[in-house]
Order: structure tokens, then sequence, then C-alpha cells
């Protein structure tokens, strides 16, 4: 018997999932389908890549099923907030075929693309809406679309959310729906405003977790390379020629650096694209189907990139610039690897990344194997007592350029050791939604 028969799916589903060659639920599958079927709220802890859409999805669609009857216009019947355009498109895609031949209407509003057009598919009203939080403020300040009927919600990638500044967002949203609902919040990790976001919105939830938060996908083999900041460019080309018909993605910091490396890129004579919050919906959505399909073989990104995509065939994760966030290094990582794939995540380590890397390492339980070049050694904190005369603290190791210098002679790397603050904060709504 096929295994989602046993959870109590109805036929049509797990026909549809048959025929899609998904027989056999995931871990986060198996443990929040059944509550989440018995209409309990539900937060579910696992990384991304494990199979959360489903896990949310297949209960929702089975609880509209059920219902009888259909949204009145402008209204919707359930809401799932996810933190990027990329992301809310790929939860649409996952579920549309999964409502094939069936009344169940999906909607898909996100920013960077034209609103006329959604609020017009909104008018006939929705059963299932998949938005960003920015977006969807939008079209309520419209009165383009009503959520007082919406008896299901569900947040997918919570704790990112949080990071892009949309916890105000989420809590107008929040009380705007049916007091009366089931609720679904899904998060890679559980920091402590994701603990007090989930017991705002969460009654009585049964709690699933099939991965430890900062683990990375066991198939992932990894490695750092401590290098100049300056010499960066030249030995990600040197490595990158290495695997020239596979697909890598390579994640920095800025949106300005990411557009500045591409190009570097792209006069080294690779075909690569980029994406980031100041691209259009379009530009970002065409830059991925070209990566997806293979036409470009390098995607330069942002964190927008790191949660929640699921692009099977990327081999090699370049970590140029350490994120700031040290469980951003986890989420990038598991764009490799993915579905038992095997996949490598290879970090560039500045001199004022130092920081981060032990951060990154301290939230792994382990230490990245060094691929080449010598840890930097660490400025001393700027606010702790300075060491008695003629007795020179700690310096910075400097180099002679190369891939494994420390910038020039004489003089500390860029940054001074300082560390800039995690966090996300505003510019969200334009940057992510």
């Amino acid at each position: 018997m096929n295994l989602f028969d046993e959870m109590g799916l109805p036929a049509a589903l797990v026909r549809k999932l048959a025929t899609a060659g998904i027989t056999e639920p995931t871990p986060i599958q198996t443990h929040a389908i059944p509550h989440a079927l018995n209409g309990f709220d539900v937060l579910g802890l696992a990384q991304t890549g494990t199979g959360k859409t489903m896990a949310f999805g297949l209960p929702l669609i089975t609880a509209l099923m059920e219902a009888p009857g259909k949204p009145a216009p402008k209204t919707i019947r359930s809401l799932i907030l996810a933190p990027t355009r990329e992301l809310a498109s790929q939860i649409r895609d996952a579920l549309l075929p999964l409502v094939k031949d069936s009344p169940i209407k999906i909607n898909l509003v996100v920013g960077g693309a034209s609103i006329n057009p959604q609020i017009k598919r909104l008018e006939q009203g929705t059963d299932i809406l998949v938005a960003t939080p920015g977006r969807l403020l939008d079209l309520i300040d419209r009165r383009a679309v009503r959520l007082d009927a919406a008896h299901f919600l569900v947040l997918d990638e919570a704790d990112q959310m949080l990071d892009l500044g949309f916890i105000h967002a989420l809590r107008r949203i929040a009380g705007l729906l049916a007091a009366e609902r089931q609720t679904m919040l899904f998060s890679a990790t559980m920091p402590k405003q994701m603990e007090e976001l989930a017991g705002s919105y969460l009654k009585n939830p049964k709690r699933v977790q099939v991965s430890p938060p900062g683990k990375a996908a066991d198939k992932v083999t990894q490695e750092v390379h401590f290098v100049a900041k300056a010499a960066k460019p030249d030995l990600l080309i040197e490595m990158l020629a290495k695997h020239k018909n596979e697909l890598a993605l390579v994640f920095g910091r800025t949106k300005h650096g990411s557009d500045k490396l591409a190009k570097r890129l792209e006069q080294a004579g690779y075909s690569v694209a980029a994406i980031h919050g100041n691209k259009s919906q379009g530009q970002r959505e065409r830059a991925l189907k070209a990566f997806r399909d293979g036409q470009v073989k390098i995607l330069v990104a942002t964190d927008v990139a790191a949660r929640g995509l699921d692009i099977p065939d990327v081999k090699h994760v370049y970590n140029y610039e350490l994120p700031n966030v040290p469980d951003n290094y986890v989420h990038r990582i598991g764009r490799t690897a993915r579905a038992g794939r095997d996949g490598a995540a290879i970090a560039f380590c500045a001199p004022d990344e130092m920081g981060e890397l032990k951060d990154i390492q301290k939230v792994l339980g382990t230490t990245i194997p060094v691929a080449s070049g010598r840890p930097w050694e660490v400025l001393p904190d700027p606010k702790s007592p300075k060491p008695a005369a003629g007795r020179g603290g700690p310096r910075r190791r400097s180099g002679g350029g190369g891939f494994n210098g420390g910038g020039q002679q004489g003089k500390p790397g860029a940054g001074g050791g300082r560390r800039r603050k995690p966090g996300g904060g505003g510019g969200a709504r334009s940057n992510a939604a």
C-alpha cells in the first residue's frame, strides 16, 4: 500500500502524488500530516529541502476538499505566507498539480510584479492564497482582498520572515484572519522571537522536529579557504574552471557586490546570472529558469536565494562572502546535496570574516576543514583593555598577496576585526516581497 494512503489522505490526492512519483513521505511529512489532518495546530522544525511544502500542503488541500462551499468575491479560504517571491512561487507551483481538475483555486501575490492583474484574479475569490507579506498588505490596503473568511494559516520559513523584518506585518495579517482557524508554522530555526511568535499564533500545537537546527545536509562536503578579500575573485575563477559543466551557486552579502561579481565572472568567460532584491520579479524568474535549465551555469545571489529554493542539480555552493547571521550558512549550503545527491560547500574567509566563521562553526558544532591558507589571527576587541606598553597585543597576520595573502604589508586586514551586527530590519517589503 502507498504510505500516504495509511495517513488518511483522499484517494484522489494519493493518485496524483503517485503520478508524480511520490509514494513515500519524508520524515517531516510522516510526523506533521497526521496531526494536521486531525485539526491540530502544527509547529514544524526542519531544514529546507525536507519536504515541508507537502507537509502542510496535503492536509490543507484535504481540508478544503472536505469543506463545502466556495469563496465569496475578494475573500480567501486559506493563506500561505512565505518570505520571498521565489519561495512563494515555488509553493504555488508545487500545489497546482494537486488541485488539477478540482474546483480548488490557487492564487499567487508577490511584489516585483504588476499589482493590477493580481487584483483582478482576487475578485472571484480564492481557496488558497500564497503570498509575501509586503504585497499582501498592499492588496489589503487597496481593499482588493479580505482575510476574515480564512480558517487556515501557514507560515513557511517563519524565521526568515522575522530576519527580514516582517514581524509587524505578520501581526497585522494574523489579526485580520478568522479567530477560529488552524495554523501551521514551519521554521528551520527556533530563536527566542520565534518562540514568542508561536505562542501568539498557535493553540496547543503539536511540535514536530526531524533535524536539529544548525545541522548541515549529510552529503555536503565542506571546506574553507583563508584568502585576502582582494584575491577572492581570482580564486573563485580558478575553482569554477575545475567544474565548468556543473551548476554552481555563489552567495554574496550585497546586491551591488553580487552584480559586480557577476560582471567579473562574465568577463572571465562564464555564463552567469545574478538575483537579489533589486531585481524585478520577471528578471529573477528568468534568471532562475536559465539556471535550472542549465543555460546559465553560475548563479550569483544574496540570501534571497538561501531558503526554500529547490534546484536539484546544484553541485557546488560557494560562500564567497560569509553571512552575518550564522544560521544562513546552513541554509545556503542546503541548496546543494538535494534529494540524496552529493554536493560541495566552499567558503572563502577574509581577515575581517573570522568572527563570522567562528559563529558558523559554533552553530554547526564542528570545525570546517581548511583547504588552503592558514587561519587569520584576530585583532583584540577594541573595547578590551590595551596591553602594557612594549608588549604588543596579537596582530593579524599580514601577507604578500596571492590567494592566501593578508592584505598590504604592515596593515591589518579590512574591517579591523569588527563584526557587522546580524539581523534583517527595514526595507524588507521592497527587497523581499
